[in-house]
C-alpha cells in the first residue's frame, strides 16, 4: 500500500471536519474523491500532506508513517500536491515557477533548470516558459500548478479541482494529461466537482460527506449506490 489512512478525524474546536476516515491507495492507482461542497475533502489532503495534523488517527507513506510531519518534509517523502485556488508567482517566469519545484530534488541551478524544461515541455507549456505567471490563461495556470508539483519528483500527486473553471476541451486535455502522468510511475488522488471528468479516469471513487467516508469502490458502482445519490448526485450518474 502507497498510502494508508487510519482512522483519521480532525477536528476544529468542537466540529469534526473529517471523522474515523480509512482508506489505502495502492501504487499506479488513479482514485478520486468527491462529495459536496463542506464535505471534508480539502481538509483530508491538508492532513494527508502536513498541513494540519489530525486529531486522531495516522497516516502512513510507503509504510512509515508522517502524520505529524511539516509539508515540506511529507514532499520530500515523495507526496506532491495542488491547491484548489491556483497561486504561481505572478512575477515570475513560467520556466521558474516551475523550477521551485524542482529545486527541491536537485540543489544545481542549471540541472534544476533543465528539469524543469523537461517538465515544460512534458505539458504543453514549453513556448510559455519565458512568460510571466500572472499572463498565463486558467488553463495554463492550472498547468503550471501541475509542473511545479511534478516537479518534486512525486510517487503520489494530491490535485484539488485541477479541471475547475476549464472548458470542455480544456477538461479532455487535462484529463489526458493525468493519464500520462500515471504512465510515468506517478499516483494520482484527484478532488473533483466534474463527475464525467472524475468517473471516466478513477480506478476507484471515495465519497465523503458531512467528513465520513459514506462510500468507495469502482466508478459504476459508487455512481448506483442510492446513498451516494441522494447525499451527493442527486440522480443516477450514467457511465459511459
Amino acid at each position: 500500500m502507497l498510502l494508508e489512512v487510519k482512522e483519521v478525524t480532525r477536528t476544529f474546536g468542537g466540529l469534526a471536519a473529517i471523522q474515523a476516515v480509512s482508506f489505502g491507495i495502492e501504487p499506479g492507482e488513479i482514485v478520486g474523491l468527491i462529495g459536496p461542497n463542506g464535505a471534508g475533502k480539502t481538509t483530508l489532503f491538508n492532513v494527508v500532506t502536513g498541513f494540519l495534523p489530525p486529531t486522531r488517527g495516522e497516516v502512513l507513506f510507503a509504510g512509515e508513517r508522517i502524520s505529524g510531519l511539516l509539508p515540506d518534509r511529507v514532499c520530500h517523502r515523495g507526496i506532491g500536491r495542488s491547491f484548489q485556488v491556483v497561486k504561481p508567482f505572478g512575477n515570475m517566469t513560467t520556466l521558474r515557477n516551475t523550477m521551485v519545484g524542482t529545486f527541491l530534488r536537485e540543489a544545481n541551478p542549471g540541472r534544476a533548470q533543465r528539469d524543469a524544461e523537461v517538465i515544460l515541455e512534458f505539458l504543453g507549456l514549453a513556448h510559455r516558459q519565458e512568460v510571466l505567471a500572472r499572463n498565463l490563461t486558467l488553463a495554463d495556470r492550472k498547468r503550471l500548478e501541475l509542473a511545479r508539483a511534478l516537479g518534486t519528483r512525486p510517487k503520489l500527486l494530491l490535485l484539488d479541482e485541477v479541471m475547475a473553471g476549464l472548458n470542455p476541451v480544456e477538461v479532455a486535455e487535462m484529463l489526458e494529461l493525468l493519464r500520462k502522468i500515471r504512465t510515468r510511475g506517478t499516483t494520482l488522488f484527484v478532488i473533483e466537482h466534474i463527475m464525467a471528468a472524475i468517473m471516466a479516469i478513477s480506478d476507484r471513487i471515495l465519497v465523503l460527506h458531512h467528513g465520513s467516508l459514506i462510500a468507495q469502490g469502482p466508478p459504476r458502482q459508487v455512481a448506483e449506490d442510492q446513498v451516494v445519490i441522494d447525499a451527493y448526485l442527486g440522480e443516477r450518474f450514467q457511465i459511459a
